[in-house]
């Protein structure tokens, strides 16, 4: 392999020639060997949105070349469309705050325009990484800009998939109105209720998490770009810092803005500690509603066995025929690392100091691996187990008939002190509700059949 030598502040360092990466991305590289993760490709698409921008804004701003802003903004558009990828090879999670990612894009950016102005990769007489291509710019303003675009994508994509789920539960309410089941508070016999309400119930809780979503997607869109290193403007451009954004929102057709207080904004990553906490409720939604699912659906002799979830493969390795319910046992798991995450999120939040948090690289790998593993988990949940589940109904008409909880309706009728009685005596003989208020004969036959109709208490 032929390399080429390039210097930075600590010194000179080979660099394979046909990189196009440099010597500080390289540096970075062998530093953080961590997650084995490189950053993901969300960041690296938001972070050559914002370095196009950049050179947009700076050449407007008569800072930068008409040439090399061209050179500039075509590299990025090579990156955006896929090219280049693997030349960002800097770990996900690195220290000092996301500069050896931005720098990683820098030495790309920069190398690809040199070669569309003729010159070698290393040349950066011709465009430099950070003269140039991070010109009116900071780390502390770039990366945190690019995670926050990053996250809207994917809160995005969660948003699509939380449509599907909602939308197949509202189905399965639909399809399952007429089937009533008995309800139980502290896993025990309560009060009917029918897997309508069941199904639209877990749809309501879906939606308000969408609409969770959306006040997400609103709270990242102001973004801190301009203000360089602590928010105060440093090195930029006037010009630059009153265009960069509104460049910047052009370029990815989101509606983002600059933070009225750039310190601020520099400074406080509370936005990204409300957004975690957000996606941990909606994980936290599904991971109660696959609680209920995994319970409902217990047996198939010895349990609830009310619904049917469907198979998906072998149970066991001893055990011959046994399924297990997989699907919302891996949507529990999801819930599990998100709230992990959430605390790590919390914890690096706070973890800042005067000007600036040093820790968003641990943010932002927490953030979008959250993302990612749940809006995979919910379109599986979705696709897997929702759609597919099917209601016994003869199970829950049974529940129904021998229920003790149906006593409940008596209680206008005769009172909370003797229905109590009633429901004990029926226990103790092992009757039925129906049994003993007609043994008792405080109850015609007619009336009972109506007060203790299924549909009338619910």
């Amino acid at each position: 392999m032929n390399y080429r030598e390039e210097f930075d502040s600590l010194g000179r360092k080979e660099v394979p020639e046909k990189a196009y990466y440099g010597v500080q991305s390289l540096r970075a590289y062998e530093n953080f060997q961590i997650t084995g993760k490189k950053v993901h490709l969300e960041m690296v698409r938001s972070i050559a949105e914002i370095k196009m921008a950049a050179a947009i804004a700076n050449r407007k701003a008569g800072v930068l070349t008409q040439d090399v802003s061209d050179a500039i903004v075509q590299a990025c558009k090579d990156i955006l469309n896929g090219r280049f990828i693997e030349e960002f090879i800097v770990d996900s999670v690195q220290g000092g705050a996301g500069t050896s990612f931005n720098m990683n894009a820098n030495e790309v950016i920069a190398n690809r325009a040199i070669e569309y102005l003729g010159g070698k990769k290393g040349d950066y007489s011709v465009v430099h990484p950070n003269d140039h291509v991070n010109c009116g710019q900071s780390t502390n303003d770039v990366y945190p800009s690019a995670g926050k675009i990053a996250i809207i994508r994917l809160l995005q994509k969660a948003i699509t998939e939380l449509n599907r789920l909602h939308k197949a539960l509202q189905t399965k309410a639909e399809e399952y109105a007429d089937v009533i089941k008995m309800g139980r508070t502290e896993m025990q016999d309560a009060v009917p209720i029918s897997f309508g309400q069941v199904f639209n119930a877990f749809a309501s809780a879906i939606l308000r998490d969408r609409k969770r979503f959306t006040l997400a997607m609103e709270e990242l869109s102001v973004l801190n770009m301009g203000g360089t290193a602590i928010g105060t403007g440093i090195n930029a451009d006037e010009k630059y810092i009153q265009t960069v954004v509104p460049t910047l929102a052009e370029i990815t057709t989101l509606p983002l803005v600059q933070a009225e207080d750039l310190i601020d904004a520099t400074q406080n990553l509370d936005s990204f500690v409300f957004v975690s906490g957000i996606i941990k409720s909606c994980a936290t939604t599904l991971s109660k509603m696959s609680n209920d699912l995994r319970l409902m659906s217990s047996g198939p002799r010895a349990g609830f066995e009310e619904i049917n979830l469907s198979p998906k493969q072998n149970g066991s390795s001893i055990m011959p025929g046994k399924v297990n319910p997989v699907i919302p046992e891996v949507m529990s798991q999801i819930s599990f690392r998100v709230i992990g995450n959430d605390t790590t999120v919390t914890h690096a939040a706070e973890a800042g100091q005067l000007e600036l948090n040093a820790f968003e690289p641990i943010i932002f790998h927490c953030l979008l691996e959250s993302l990612d593993m749940l809006t995979n988990g919910i379109r599986v949940f979705t696709s897997d187990c929702i759609k597919e589940l099917t209601v016994n109904r003869i199970q829950c008409r049974e529940y129904m008939e021998n229920s003790i909880g149906i006593v409940t309706a008596l209680c206008p009728y005769i009172g909370y002190a003797k229905a109590s009685s009633f429901a004990k005596k029926a226990l103790k003989e092992n009757k039925s509700i129906r049994e003993i208020i007609l043994e008792a004969s405080i109850m015609d036959k007619d009336t009972l059949d109506k007060v203790l109709n299924p549909l009338s208490m619910i």
